[in-house]
């Protein structure tokens, strides 16, 4: 094994990505960072006794060029003797149907392919190849939504069954690697149009900042990412523990108790608000957020729309929270 590849195996070992006989499923584009990803896992194969196969998704987006990808993953599985399960999809239409840009509409055909096949074959991880430079990408990107602190951290290493061992290397680590292990890679011509925020935000905001402040950019954010995942860890318990001494905090029948939450602070008012949005599946931002602690400022009676379906009004002791099948 090389550098890079017991680096690899410190990393799944240390965060403890992977445990010893667990049944891997990888995620490969035929990019360089998934190429350089399930390298790494056959290198460390030996060692974990893991179970690999592959994940394909064709998003057909690029005419030609997409199947030449999914040929290109096909035959490469072929040599290692993996598994390959594909899926194709038509995104454009999805998106349209969904009313969802084609970013969000791919995220979550992805993903729900991707647990399809980790529940009908039994695998117990799904890995994709996210690296400093995503994380980079997605905490600039999360920022300029009006993300809040917690959301600062990132891309995680480990969520659910999905895990992200590659979030230690930088991209120049990863195009060294395929070059010393003779790896060829694909190279997908659509991330090199500006046209999507990420894009952007890779091929030009970042590179700004870097030629201004050489060196500070992605240890900066990497720093901010480990403080931000310290502070989320720290608050889910808080919050987890305050909200078992007050069960009027809790939603129960789409109710909080307004005496409790007049006792917070109105940042911890909000974090109960938005575990309160996130369970009725509503949006939550910063707005509707501030909203709802103004309410709780008001008096009885009074009444806001939360995410454009839901009726949040004030009644006797309590905030209720009600869906309005009519604004559908």
């Amino acid at each position: 094994m090389n550098a890079l590849e017991k680096k690899f195996l410190g990393y799944l070992r240390t965060r403890r990505l992977v445990e010893e006989g667990e049944r891997v499923l990888v995620a490969l584009s035929g990019g360089p960072d998934s190429m350089a990803m399930l390298s790494l896992f056959c290198a460390t194969r030996p060692l974990l006794h893991t179970e690999l196969a592959v994940a394909h998704c064709n998003f057909q987006l690029r005419g030609a060029e997409s199947d030449r990808d999914e040929s290109f993953v096909r035959d490469h599985c072929q040599l290692l003797g993996l598994e390959c399960f594909v899926e194709r999809f038509d995104t454009l239409r999805f998106a349209g149907e969904w009313k969802k840009s084609v970013e969000e509409t791919a995220r979550i055909l992805r993903y729900t392919f991707f647990e399809q096949v980790m529940e009908q074959k039994e695998f117990t991880k799904i890995a994709t190849g996210h690296h400093v430079n995503d994380n980079a990408e997605t905490m600039l990107f999360n920022l300029f939504r009006g993300v809040s602190i917690p959301g600062l951290r990132g891309i995680r290493a480990l969520n659910g069954k999905i895990i992200r061992p590659m979030l230690l290397f930088h991209k120049a680590d990863i195009v060294a690697y395929l070059g010393e292990k003779g790896i060829a890679s694909r190279s997908d011509t659509s991330n090199f149009a500006n046209d999507y925020d990420r894009n952007f935000i890779r091929n030009r905001v970042i590179p700004l900042i870097e030629e201004r402040f050489p060196h500070k950019l992605m240890s900066s954010l990497h720093r901010v990412s480990e403080q931000a995942g310290e502070l989320e860890e720290f608050l889910e318990l808080y919050f987890e523990n305050l909200c078992e001494r007050e069960p009027g905090l809790v939603l129960i029948d789409g109710k909080l108790d307004v005496h409790t939450l007049q006792q917070l602070t109105a940042f911890e008012q909000k974090e109960i608000f938005k575990r309160a949005l996130r369970d009725l599946d509503a949006p939550v931002d910063a707005q509707t957020l501030q909203k709802l602690v103004a309410l709780l400022g008001s008096q009885p009676g009074k009444m806001v729309m939360a995410g454009g379906q839901l009726r949040v009004f004030w009644q006797g002791k309590k905030f209720c929270f009600l869906r309005d099948t009519t604004l559908q």
